[in-house]
């Protein structure tokens, strides 16, 4: 068991876990919008949108919760104190988050939805330091905020080839970041007295069946399922129940900073796999390299001297 430990302590081990995460949820962004097309759900069908997020979403802890118990050797079952936190972590990472998400997502580029997620290590930040006190706002942290919120401001100027603010798309996709922002808050809280992997896993399956349960009743289906379309939904599945779970363990045997660092490839991963697997090219001119070049700035400033 140490020689785990040790092991998953070495830089270049996290390194290359944290990369192996950033690169998933980087595809997610594209594979989502192929998966919209792959089953036929418009742009303006939200509850089919949900359906199809719920599903994903409701796999993806129950894949969670096998790799975990398969590691752990053991069933991993909530307790009655961890049920409310689990409810509560959903209620932010599943429910609210994704909810925004996928309506936002279609109304909107891969390439805009991954930058503009860049933002919530900034609103992860202020909302720990401002709200919850669990950390100090620095000097560093603010202007590391700064050049990450100049990054989301440039990309929605309208110099994305005529691509202005749109609220639907990427106004939801800013609600979606800021609630992922919370629900990292009450995960870093809960998991000092709780087994991360076990959160993660419940609160995907609980809050995939209430986001399946919304879409249903604003009358969503997923009535196109091809072999491509189901393989794709499980593709999806595995990357949240995969890149959520190997994130937690690298935060269990590491400080935080040493792991969080590596997010500043999210934004990266999601416009590189964006340009290439949705053919955004045309968008992604010199303000959009300069916004990504900001956001992932501020990101390695914050995660490399802020929390220090």
């Amino acid at each position: 068991m140490n020689e785990k430990k040790d092991i998953l302590t070495k830089t270049w081990v996290v390194a290359v876990l944290a990369s192996i995460c950033c690169m998933l949820w980087g595809s997610a962004f594209s594979c989502v919008k192929i998966g919209y097309s792959l089953m036929n759900i418009t742009t303006n069908d939200s509850g089919s949108q949900l359906v199809f997020g719920g599903i994903r979403f409701f796999v993806a802890g129950l894949m969670a919760l096998a790799m975990g118990s398969g590691a752990e050797r053991k069933i991993l079952l909530p307790t009655k104190t961890s049920i409310p936190k689990i409810m509560i972590i959903s209620l932010f990472q599943t429910i609210l988050q994704y909810f925004f998400y996928y309506i936002g997502l279609a109304h909107t580029t891969g390439v805009k939805a991954a930058i503009i997620v860049g933002a919530n290590v900034f609103i992860a930040i202020l909302v720990s330091s401002l709200l919850y006190k669990l950390e100090k706002l620095t000097a560093v942290k603010i202007a590391g905020c700064i050049l990450g919120f100049s990054g989301i401001i440039i990309i929605n100027l309208g110099g994305l080839s005529g691509v202005s603010i749109n609220l639907l798309g990427d106004g939801f996709i800013f609600l979606c970041t800021c609630a992922y922002a919370f629900s990292s808050v009450y995960m870093k809280r809960y998991s000092e007295t709780e087994d991360p992997v076990m959160l993660s896993g419940w609160q995907f399956v609980f809050g995939g069946a209430v986001l399946t349960v919304i879409g249903f009743l604003m009358g969503g289906r997923l009535g196109h399922m091809s072999a491509k379309a189901f393989l794709m939904l499980l593709y999806l599945a595995f990357v949240s129940a995969a890149a959520y779970s190997l994130w937690a363990v690298l935060l269990k045997h590491n400080p935080v900073s040493k792991v969080a660092i590596f997010g500043f490839m999210n934004p990266v991963c999601g416009v590189l796999l964006s340009t290439i697997l949705l053919d955004e090219k045309g968008i992604f001119g010199v303000q959009g390299i300069a916004a990504l070049i900001l956001v992932c700035s501020g990101i390695f400033i914050v995660q490399r001297k802020g929390n220090k």
